[in-house]
């Protein structure tokens, strides 16, 4: 029998997304489908979400979206967005009768506009408005199938073999840069350019996708250029989409997008949020959930949301910040709307490397950061 695997947890009787579970189980049951976490009782992380994603045949979240179900959601598009052949086939149905899902939306739309997600997002998460509008959706698609997200592997991208540089003494920490592979625009390559540049030259090393394209290649040209020290990590399926930078001084190969964000996470020391797509959201949202559980991985690791406005004074991250503001604790990441306001704001909270390697509380900040030549 096909296995559907349900989002969201029921919290006690009163909850009022109770009957709507229970409607939702009743159907998909009635109907032929296994269910997985019928009882909302499952966890996910990064090292186990891409088995729950083999071992489902669809996807079913119901109202109340929280940060864990939208990082969910957003995660199965990613997927979809770069071909994860796990997917291939597998629906996505969102039931949004609380509307609790629209900021999510709202803000994959935004990106839409700004030419970072090149997909319409309703064409691969489909919503429902009533647990029987749910049977109905997953009927189409058996029927129809799932939209070609329109990108096709490069002819060549060769082997993924970097030869492996230990990252410098000399370095005050290591800066992973979440940004976005498919942007062209010159303006934001030239942006990612020098940050990357920024970067080395005020001893932090770079972390990233480790993609070719994009500002996610600029970052890495830049640091390069300016014999920073760079890392980065990927996994198959997705090199075959964007290529390998040149001039990684390490490299971690990965299986699944979720085992990559979990060692880029390990070996950073902060993290730039910067113009992206529906991955930087995703890996945005992953920043935050840790936070909330407490994971030591994120102790004393500052989170900088890059809020470049374009011409008309919109800011890129605008609905995004709207969106964690209703979900997170002052402080838990900073927005700045400069690029040269990047590097002194994570510099001035990064602790000293002796005391991070001890575990202590940050001392003194470092020296002024530096500033790339005109």
């Amino acid at each position: 029998m096909p296995k559907v695997r349900l989002s969201g947890t029921v919290c006690g009787t009163e909850d009022p997304g109770r009957a709507t579970r229970a409607k939702l189980l009743y159907l998909l049951f009635g109907a032929g489908w296994d269910i997985y976490n019928s009882n909302g009782d499952q966890r996910i992380t990064l090292g186990n979400i891409e088995g729950k994603i083999i071992e489902s045949d669809a996807f079913v979240f119901t109202p109340g979206a929280t940060l864990e179900d939208m990082f969910k959601a957003i995660s199965i598009f990613v997927g979809y967005q770069t071909l994860d052949r796990n997917l291939a086939g597998k629906p996505t149905i969102i039931l949004n009768t609380d509307y609790s899902w629209d900021p999510l939306f709202g803000v994959i739309a935004h990106l839409h506009r700004m030419g970072t997600v090149k997909q319409d997002y309703r064409e691969f998460l489909l919503t429902a408005d009533s647990p029987e509008s749910v049977l109905g959706a997953l009927d189409a698609v058996a029927e129809k199938g799932m939209p070609d997200a329109g990108r096709e592997p490069l002819k060549s991208t060769g082997p993924a073999i970097v030869e492996e540089s230990p990252a410098p003494d000399h370095l005050l920490g290591n800066v992973c840069v979440f940004c976005s592979a498919t942007l062209e625009d010159p303006a934001y390559i030239e942006d990612g350019e020098e940050l990357g540049c920024l970067l080395a030259l005020n001893d932090l090393g770079c972390v990233s996708g480790a993609g070719k394209s994009g500002i996610m290649g600029a970052v890495v040209r830049g640091s390069v250029a300016a014999d920073g020290w760079t890392a980065g990590s990927n996994v198959p399926h997705i090199i075959e989409l964007e290529g390998l930078p040149e001039g990684l001084s390490s490299f971690w190969l990965r299986p699944d997008i979720y085992t990559r964000m979990e060692v880029m996470i390990e070996n950073s020391d902060a993290f730039v949020i910067f113009p992206g797509g529906a991955g930087t959201v995703q890996e945005l949202l992953a920043l935050m959930i840790f936070r909330h559980q407490g994971n030591p991985l994120m102790d004393g690791k500052p989170v900088v949301i890059f809020n470049r406005r374009n011409a008309a004074g919109i800011g890129f991250w605008d609905p995004l910040i709207d969106l964690l503001d209703g979900i997170c604790r002052p402080g838990e990441f900073i927005v700045v709307n400069e690029l040269n306001e990047i590097v002194p704001t994570i510099t001035s909270r990064l602790p000293d490397k002796e005391a991070r390697q001890a575990g202590e509380a940050p001392v003194d900040p470092p020296a002024e950061p530096k500033q790339q030549a005109s």
